[in-house]
């Protein structure tokens, strides 16, 4: 994933305790728990049923997790859970930012000094976020919001 395209789950396998085992259509699998989203939001709580949560099914497209009861998890969460499940908490970081402050890859590339497919790479988890990006994202956001 060189680009903004939304990730896109191939397989998903239930497995014990509100876990599941994602593969992702660019190659990256991982195991996420589910734990902590089934009981912090509303809208998950049948999830907690264990055998509610083992009918989940990839979405159509592979753009969610979804149960009976009209019960999703986007692509989008999902590939952030699995993304720290992999510790890669780097890009996490990243997705974040870039979604806080509604910034394009342009936006993002201008406003750090990099290419804008750095910003792309970094964002899909593609490459390694360095702690020197990571810091220019918290030096921007503190001047942004001090204006």
């Amino acid at each position: 994933m060189t680009d903004e395209r939304l990730p896109i789950i191939d397989t998903a396998q239930i497995m014990d305790d509100y876990h599941v085992h994602l593969t992702w259509h660019n190659g990256t699998f991982g195991e996420v728990d589910l734990t902590e989203p089934i009981y912090r939001l509303r809208g998950l709580r049948n999830l907690r049923d264990p055998g509610v949560f083992a009918q989940a099914q990839v979405a159509e497209y592979g753009r969610a997790l979804e149960w009976p009861g009209n019960i999703d998890i986007g692509a989008d969460r999902l590939w952030d859970y699995t993304l720290s499940a992999i510790g890669r908490d780097d890009a996490v970081t990243f997705r974040h930012w870039r979604m806080r402050h509604g910034l394009s890859l342009r936006a993002s590339a201008e406003a750090l000094g990099i290419s804008r497919r750095m910003v792309a790479y970094y964002y899909s988890g593609e490459k390694t976020v360095p702690k020197t990006v990571l810091l220019a994202c918290r030096g921007w956001e503190a001047l942004h919001d001090a204006a």
